[in-house]
């Protein structure tokens, strides 16, 4: 939590010179918002937050090929920095993305279109210790009565997997069974054929696994898979 007698110490992570640009022209008038260090790669960060105390990370999700980034980045910031708060910036905010970002650590989540005035209204509540969504961001997420519960300390030191999400999330035992066929492939008729059940029911447990999580369609679930194996 921040003092109310010092401004705020925030560290910038992008690999874009252009978003960098841009965040520091919104923040450089702001008398309680000190900049410590804009960067454009993962480890340069890491480095910095180990030889000074920082409040608040403005990171973005995706990075270049080869940079450690998105929910692993999280998590092992998480892990070795906890007192800093994480509020993660992207172009890319499906509510599946947002949700894991939150549950793995991050305090707040932001879309890169934000204005200036969401953006340091996010950096100071996230400072303060409190979640901060984007108002759209968190319709979306109630709507689809996605939970963005936070993994306890314990769970962090496990490796990071879908298996994990899928595990750890609030899913049916019959909806995990269902969703594991999907990744493997198979069609609803295929899954209801396996299981003996009927194509509707199928459908109905898929489709239930799709909101607990975020996901919307199939597309979104092979792309959530791709950043689980990409790590």
């Amino acid at each position: 939590m921040v003092s109310l007698f010092r401004p705020i110490r925030l560290m910038v992570l992008d690999d874009h010179a252009l978003i960098l640009q841009g965040i520091s022209e919104n923040v450089r008038e702001e008398r309680d918002i000190t900049v410590l260090g804009y960067f454009t790669q993962s480890q340069k960060l890491i480095d910095a937050l180990s030889q000074q105390e920082v409040d608040v990370v403005l990171m973005d999700y995706s990075l270049s090929p080869g940079e450690v980034d998105g929910l692993n980045l999280i998590r092992g910031l998480r892990i070795k920095f906890p007192k800093v708060s994480l509020l993660v910036i992207s172009a890319l905010h499906a509510p599946a993305t947002v949700a894991m970002a939150m549950r793995c650590g991050a305090k707040g989540f932001l879309g890169k279109e934000t204005a200036k005035e969401q953006l340091l209204i996010a950096i100071r509540r996230v400072a303060s210790g409190r979640d901060y969504l984007h108002p759209m961001m968190e319709n979306e997420l109630r709507d689809n009565q996605v939970s963005i519960a936070k993994e306890s300390q314990e769970d962090l030191a496990n490796p990071l997997g879908l298996n994990t999400l899928i595990t750890s999330s609030e899913l049916s035992v019959r909806e995990r069974e269902v969703l594991r066929c999907c990744l493997d492939g198979l069609s609803v008729t295929q899954i209801a054929q396996k299981f003996t059940r009927s194509v509707k029911t199928i459908s109905t447990q898929k489709h239930s696994a799709y909101r607990k999580l975020g996901i919307r369609n199939d597309n979104e679930l092979f792309k959530v898979r791709s950043q689980f194996e990409g790590w």
